[in-house]
């Protein structure tokens, strides 16, 4: 199974455990990291927004990222929500062994 990173922000006061426990718990993620202070520079509706966000990390396999895409976007906060996958060139064996259990 190829390991991907799923990249979304949530704003800065939205609490992200929730939404980080449920992918969890429904094994659409292996893990979520929630970075909270991570300040957003961007074009919304044509002006130059400025906000606190939170980031989330989402570590999950190729998979699962329909099923993944779904779920967030089913309770995310936004309008558009922001979703990147990246690629993983590599783990380590045991992480990789992890992340595919």
């Amino acid at each position: 199974m190829a390991p991907v990173i799923v990249l979304t922000t949530v704003a800065a006061d939205f609490d992200a455990r929730p939404l980080a426990r449920a992918l969890v718990e429904q094994r659409l993620a292996a893990c979520v990291n929630i970075v909270a202070g991570v300040t957003s520079i961007y074009r919304w509706k044509g002006q130059v927004e400025e906000e606190g966000e939170q980031l989330l990390v989402i570590k999950t396999l190729e998979a699962n990222v329909d099923a993944l895409r779904n779920e967030l976007l089913a309770r995310h906060p936004y309008e558009v929500a922001e979703f990147l996958v990246l690629p993983v060139g590599s783990t380590s064996d045991a992480y990789g062994a992890w992340l595919d259990g």
